[in-house]
């Protein structure tokens, strides 16, 4: 009854319209009737179908909020301080960054990291851009959804900052670090400055399986990672040309390798003696005769093996670390391999990633509990063994086996190793841990 009711008066409307002019035209002309068929659509869309009309101006209002002046989504940003220490206490900086910045819904400027092993000499400190590490781009591909990287070119208003101060000391707690945080979701400066200390010394907050998917996204660059295959095709051809091992099919069935890490360098012997004290245990340092012993005995390992030795050479007192291990058992390390010189052309840092990267390739890894070198080592070989279905993997039957030398296991060999995903936060990892889930 009211559509009829409309109509009709809309059809009196029109009638009356005929008879005047509209932008001096009459509308008995052919133009006039165009512009009248027009009119009338018009009219019957608004009455009739008013949220169609409406929905698209809101719509449009909504884009033209959301987008910046280069036509971009709006984007706000988190500034952390230059990310220092070793190269996978740097790791877990950078990945605590991450999901700060994911907690609050912002990008993470990428950040400095540093190329000298840092302690307290902030002079002798060496940046390096992210970039020139891991794939920046790559990252972003893999991460995409979970967490992301921007660039400081990407900053439309660079006076938009609000400085933040990390609280530190005992009554800085982790509930408080949270409530902090929790509190900048609200923020509306483009940038969040976090001043304070670096990112590793931050309270954690998110479980071990947040840590790992951005662990996951970190690939290294290809003129690293070509460093590392030079390394690994050295370890591989010393088993060939010393008639160790048979090679029979060199692509499809290249010579396996034990990567040992080996932490008897003079700094961890001083910070593991420490912490023992402080933790009131006695399986975090391993002597060399240790470490030889238990890797001798793994079961299950087959001889004769290459053994690749880790360790940190300008560090390293013992000159003796090629001595003493089992029958079956022929070590190697950078100056027997005769790749020195790829090391010596790069800083610490990135003879720190090489390493990594060849025990992470090692068809059996054993390192330290304690360490966080041999930790994400271990978490990364466990994420392997997941993403083929293995949800408990530990010995030789297992893809790719880890095990803890400061930790006895069966027939005095090390205990075997993985990483439980399940853990509510990444203590184990950031500072060590008996807890090796095997």
């Amino acid at each position: 009854m009211f559509e009829s009711a409309t109509i009709v008066k809309s059809q009196m409307d029109l009638q009356k319209l005929k008879h005047l002019r509209f932008f001096g035209l009459r509308f008995n002309s052919l133009l006039s009737k165009g512009l009248l068929l027009i009119l009338t659509a018009l009219i019957i869309r608004t009455l009739f179908f008013p949220e169609s009309f409406t929905f698209g101006v809101r719509k449009l209002h909504e884009f033209d909020m959301s987008e910046s002046k280069s036509g971009n989504p709006r984007m706000k940003f988190l500034e952390v301080p230059q990310i220092v220490w070793g190269l996978n206490n740097q790791k877990i900086a950078f990945a605590r960054a991450c999901l700060t910045a994911r907690l609050l819904n912002r990008t993470l400027l990428m950040p400095s990291l540093s190329a000298s092993l840092f302690y307290k000499e902030i002079d002798q400190l060496q940046p390096i851009s992210f970039d020139k590490v891991f794939q920046f781009h790559k990252f972003n591909s893999l991460c995409k959804g979970f967490v992301q990287l921007g660039q400081y070119s990407d900053r439309q208003n660079h006076s938009d900052i609000v400085i933040i101060q990390k609280g530190s000391g005992r009554r800085w707690t982790s509930d408080r670090d949270l409530d902090q945080l929790n509190n900048l979701k609200h923020d509306e400066s483009e940038t969040i400055r976090i001043s304070g200390k670096n990112p590793f010394l931050w309270h954690d907050h998110w479980p071990v399986k947040d840590y790992a998917k951005v662990f996951e996204c970190l690939v290294l660059v290809d003129e690293i990672s070509k460093e590392a295959d030079k390394v690994v095709a050295k370890i591989r051809e010393f088993g060939s040309k010393s008639n160790i091992i048979p090679y029979n099919d060199p692509i499809n069935n290249p010579i396996p390798y034990v990567a040992v890490h080996m932490r008897i360098e003079k700094d961890w012997m001083i910070h593991c003696k420490k912490l023992e004290h402080k933790l009131n245990v006695s399986e975090i340092c391993s002597s060399k005769e240790e470490i030889t012993n238990r890797v001798a005995k793994i079961p299950g390992l087959k001889t004769p093996s290459i053994l690749y030795l880790a360790v940190a050479d300008a560090l390293l007192e013992d000159g003796s670390i090629l001595n003493g291990w089992g029958p079956g058992l022929h070590p190697v390390e950078k100056k027997k391999l005769g790749v020195t010189e790829i090391y010596k052309n790069h800083p610490y840092l990135i003879k720190s990633a090489i390493d990594y990267e060849v025990c992470l390739r090692a068809d059996v890894f054993v390192g330290n509990s304690y360490s966080t070198f041999s930790s994400l080592v271990v978490l990364e070989r466990s994420q392997k063994m997941v993403r083929m279905g293995v949800k408990k993997g530990c010995g030789m039957d297992t893809k790719w086996p880890s095990y803890a030398y400061n930790l006895k296991g069966e027939f005095e060999g090390p205990r075997p190793w993985m990483t439980e995903f399940s853990d509510s936060s990444l203590q184990a990892i950031s500072y060590g841990s008996n807890n090796v889930s095997c």
